[in-house]
């Protein structure tokens, strides 16, 4: 390893906790669980293997070309932390307040009974729960510290370190909803209860964070001017 990547090694050790972090794995573990209790281990399964594969995908774009989507739509990252701390928020709330949702029991029927696993996958396993806005932001952000004049071996290394780094964090999220329902079961029917409403609410909270994190962003942009 050269002096180039040695230098550049430390992507890896910066995206993965950042990531890591944002997605929170084992909060979304119980949130997954609470979403699907009512069907099948079989469909369970299936169900988190293609949040793993969209949370890969939806990471590898954020990461790879986000921040030139943004750039060709002239969105910026305060107003996407904005708009995606608020459906972060909303998210949570509606999760806080799912025993006392009576169309609860509508939505798991129509996850059960309605489309491929792909698709019922996608929304809301995938977005917003495991990989949201909020996650998309953080990613984007740090998509924007590739190199861009140190040859392309210089980029070839970030990318390998970020497709490791995201591999490794599906990979983690795959196991977690996999073996959700063993999870729940270790620490019991009352602690999976309390885990579900703590980890919805700090979803909540993070959606706050990252709305007012792009709030006060564009204020003082605009105190600046």
């Amino acid at each position: 390893m050269d002096s180039a990547q040695s230098a550049t090694f430390g992507f890896f050790l910066l995206s993965f906790p950042a990531l890591f972090s944002i997605i929170n794995p084992l909060g979304g573990t119980f949130l997954f669980l609470a979403a699907t209790k009512s069907l099948s281990r079989q469909i369970r399964a299936e169900l988190a293997r293609w949040v793993a594969i969209h949370s890969f995908i939806i990471l590898s774009a954020s990461l790879y070309v986000g921040a030139y989507v943004l750039g060709f739509f002239g969105i910026s990252l305060p107003v996407l932390r904005v708009a995606g701390g608020i459906v972060i928020a909303l998210a949570g709330w509606q999760m806080l307040n799912a025993g006392e949702d009576p169309d609860r029991d509508e939505a798991q029927a129509s996850l059960r009974n309605h489309g491929g696993a792909s698709s019922r996958a996608f929304y809301p396993l995938t977005m917003p729960i495991t990989t949201g806005p909020g996650t998309i932001s953080v990613a984007i952000s740090l998509g924007t510290s590739r190199p861009s004049d140190s040859g392309a071996g210089q980029l070839a290394w970030f990318f390998a370190q970020a497709t490791a780094a995201t591999v490794l964090i599906c990979l983690i999220v795959y196991l977690a909803y996999r073996f959700s329902d063993g999870i729940s079961r270790a620490i019991g029917e009352t602690g999976t209860s309390i885990v579900v409403r703590l980890s919805a609410f700090l979803l909540f909270c993070i959606g706050i964070q990252v709305w007012w994190t792009g709030a006060a962003e564009l204020l003082a942009s605009v105190v600046g001017t």
